[in-house]
């Protein structure tokens, strides 16, 4: 907060391996529609990770129609462990996520992952003091933008609010434990982020490699020398693989 694969998405299941086609890319208008749509919230308040996720929140991901259009349902993620290898243009970022402990956040990961949501899209956040994370999984690299649903309650947080180094956790809207979609958080250093209204933060899995390469893009900071920002070097997911 690692291997090339072959395949950028895919998934491994007892039934057998999925893939699909990249999607073609998102129209000027759609983008315009959604940022007209959406009031964009993007803010560190009391160490908090707050990200719009809205449940009328955008279009984005495949655009032939693969793309849920609804959260999925928790018995998904089969209440088992699942590797993910998230190709980005920093490097590849293996996860390991907990489909026991947080059903319904690794069901909608697996999901967009193959239905190849996150391919192409930016690292939109990086936050550098109080809290140290890299924010990924908006298809409109505003911070406001989500696959067109959301979903609660908020699962797997930790009671002391410590989110470890190598953490992944799904970022949602201010006191609202109802509003995660796809925007998730890499945590590349031990932080801190008090609960708020709603309570913590989902925390899906955690990095088992590449954690150097999240850490590489902190330490280039924020662009325009900020403390939460873009990253000054950019990220950018080109695929992601779950089996």
């Amino acid at each position: 907060m690692s291997p090339t694969q072959q395949h950028r998405v895919g998934a491994r299941t007892p039934q057998g391996t999925a893939s699909a086609g990249r999607a073609p890319g998102r129209t000027r208008q759609q983008r315009l529609a959604l940022i007209s749509a959406i009031v964009l919230v993007i803010a560190l308040a009391g160490g908090g990770v707050l990200a719009t996720v809205a449940a009328s929140a955008g279009t984005g991901g495949a655009a032939d129609g693969s793309a849920p259009t609804a959260a999925p349902d928790p018995s998904v993620a089969e209440g088992r462990t699942w590797t993910s290898t998230l190709t980005t243009s920093a490097g590849d970022i293996t996860l390991e996520l907990d489909g026991a402990a947080a059903p319904q956040a690794v069901a909608t990961f697996v999901t967009l992952a193959q239905a190849r949501f996150f391919d192409g899209t930016d690292c939109h956040r990086l936050t550098t003091a109080g809290i140290y994370v890299l924010q990924c999984g908006d298809p409109t690299g505003t911070g406001g933008g989500g696959p067109g649903f959301s979903f609660g309650p908020i699962e797997n947080a930790p009671a002391d609010d410590v989110y470890p180094a190598g953490t992944i956790a799904m970022a949602r809207r201010s006191n609202d434990g109802a509003s995660m979609g796809s925007q998730f958080f890499l945590v590349y250093q031990d932080s801190t982020i008090p609960s708020d209204a709603a309570g913590g933060y989902t925390v899906l899995g955690r990095i088992t490699s590449g954690l150097d390469a999240v850490r590489a893009v902190a330490d280039a900071g924020v662009a325009g020398g900020a403390s939460d920002g873009a990253p000054a070097t950019p990220v950018t997911i080109e695929g992601v693989e779950v089996q």
